[in-house]
């Protein structure tokens, strides 16, 4: 199934979804970007532009190939209509349950019978997301990384009703896109999120507590585990709501303290300092 996805719609164009639509486009899809007004599909549009100039400058993307990126991608607003013609629907709106069900019941009307139905979900159950499905074998979970067009990793979550051939489906367009897919049974948080939720709430404890700086917090994950980036920083990256929601649904799902959010994450959202898209979160971003 994965040689014949010719057409990609990618639904919701901010953070991870214009990455997406870059990826698939760059992988000779043709693809449709979809968003609630046309200003919101513009912005995921020029992005995806400003990416692509990144990579010819930096010598990473040839001029002809981001050009023939570009020719492959265009934009919509009407999520089913899109749907009508794909080989894959993906959808990358914001971590509402509601919102997410709600438009995968769009896309599973609209969609041809053979099409794959994906969720971009971080945490949030697929076998819950295929509840009142007409076609629920064939949801299946890509959860992408930030930024899409460089981090190489693709969780390909098995919800309880996912075909198995779904599944070899999406394992295989994800390695199509130059992506490293792993393959996880449904459960709350996946592999990544989960492990990685548990480690950025403990951060912000200790930030807390006062055991030490933000930085000095992060510097010990890089230098002393080698990881990329420091855990708060990530946490400012990812967005602060983004982990609020996250870790909310972690808490009430696995019955677990270890995911209760701490009163630091709580207060900073509610101030609106949400990380680098605000300016501020745990750190200050000048850019």
């Amino acid at each position: 199934m994965a040689g014949e996805i010719r057409t990609v719609v990618v639904v919701g164009a901010g953070t991870m979804g214009h990455g997406i639509a870059q990826v698939a486009a760059m992988a000779r899809s043709e693809v449709v970007l979809v968003d609630r007004t046309a200003e919101l599909v513009e912005a995921g549009l020029a992005r995806i532009r400003a990416n692509l100039d990144d990579g010819v400058g930096r010598g990473k993307v040839a001029s002809i190939d981001r050009e023939a990126a570009l020719e492959r991608l265009r934009g919509g607003t009407d999520a089913g209509a899109a749907a009508a013609a794909a080989d894959l629907a993906i959808e990358a709106v914001p971590e509402r349950l509601a919102l997410k069900r709600d438009l995968l019941k769009t896309l599973d009307d609209a969609a041809p019978r053979s099409a794959i139905l994906a969720t971009n979900t971080s945490s949030l159950s697929i076998s819950t997301l295929q509840e009142g499905l007409a076609h629920p074998e064939r949801v299946v979970g890509m959860h992408f990384f930030n930024p899409v067009h460089i981090m190489k990793l693709v969780e390909v979550v098995r919800g309880e009703a996912t075909s198995e051939e779904v599944v070899e489906a999406a394992s295989s367009f994800a390695r199509r896109l130059g992506k490293e897919p792993i393959v996880v049974n449904d459960s709350p948080g996946f592999a990544s999120s989960r492990l990685g939720v548990a480690l950025g709430l403990e951060a912000m404890r200790m930030l807390e507590e006062g055991v030490a700086s933000a930085a000095d917090i992060d510097t010990a994950m890089t230098l002393g585990y080698r990881h990329p980036m420091g855990p708060l920083r990530l946490t400012d990256l990812v967005g602060l709501d983004v982990r609020l929601d996250i870790a909310e649904y972690l808490h009430d799902s696995l019955r677990s303290e270890r995911f209760r959010p701490p009163e630091i994450l709580r207060r900073l959202v509610g101030e609106g300092h949400l990380g680098r898209k605000t300016g501020r979160g745990f750190f200050v971003w000048d850019d």
